[in-house]
């Protein structure tokens, strides 16, 4: 069964998660330009990666998943594969891979046209720094462990069987626009993480796909991505 019991180790991995998409949602509520109106919804975007952030500094020292650095080879491992998911998600963009809604935009520049760097800082920190840890204790180091077991902490993700690998990917993929290449990424990250047994091998891979991901939208101006 997937309802089961939270527990207090379950929620600090959850937290974070949904703090962020709560914020997220906030965001959605504003206008996202400088409109003299309200509040500049883009500039949400701090408190929603720092909040995150805080969260996951309050519950690091219970994050067993993370106490261990990956090895070498699992390390570069990772490297290459978050470049690979960058390019597959933005290689496959054919309109039956996206869902028609991809909530609210980020745009960082001014009415002229011109980057607000601040902005943009802001939010490339958040996307290739926060995101991956948040994410990553959310769905690989929590939901598929948990899928498995209750106990999810008692649980070595290398033993971690093919139902929670694609029910917790095919949740991960519902979350995101680019449904596709989330589903492609999402087996990826799993298959790193039961691969190592370190949460790092995910964390980095996923860090890499959204640092280049973040480069490759500031360069050319493919803000549906972010």
């Amino acid at each position: 069964m997937i309802f089961k019991p939270i527990s207090r180790a379950a929620l600090l991995r959850v937290l974070p998660f949904f703090f962020f998409i709560c914020v997220l949602i906030l965001r959605g509520l504003w206008p996202q330009d400088d409109s003299p109106q309200g509040l500049d919804g883009r500039s949400l975007y701090a408190l929603q990666a720092g909040g995150a952030a805080l969260l996951l500094a309050w519950g690091w020292p219970h994050y067993r998943e993370l106490a261990h650095a990956p090895r070498l080879g699992d390390a570069l491992l990772a490297v290459a594969m978050g470049v690979a998911v960058w390019w597959l998600w933005i290689a496959l963009d054919a309109p039956w891979m996206r869902t028609t809604s991809p909530g609210p935009v980020f745009r960082p520049v001014d009415p002229a046209g011109q980057l607000l760097w601040g902005l943009l800082v802001v939010r490339w920190l958040g996307a290739a720094l926060v995101v991956p840890l948040i994410e990553e204790l959310f769905w690989r180091g929590w939901l598929m462990r948990w899928l498995e077991k209750s106990d999810f902490q008692a649980v070595d993700a290398r033993q971690v069987g093919l139902y929670a690998v694609v029910m917790s990917t095919a949740l991960f993929t519902m979350a995101h626009h680019e449904w596709f290449a989330a589903a492609l990424a999402g087996l990826a990250y799993a298959g790193l993480y039961r691969r190592s047994g370190s949460l790092w091998s995910p964390v980095i891979a996923h860090a890499v796909t959204n640092g280049l991901l973040g480069g490759w939208v500031v360069m050319g101006g493919h803000w549906t991505y972010w």
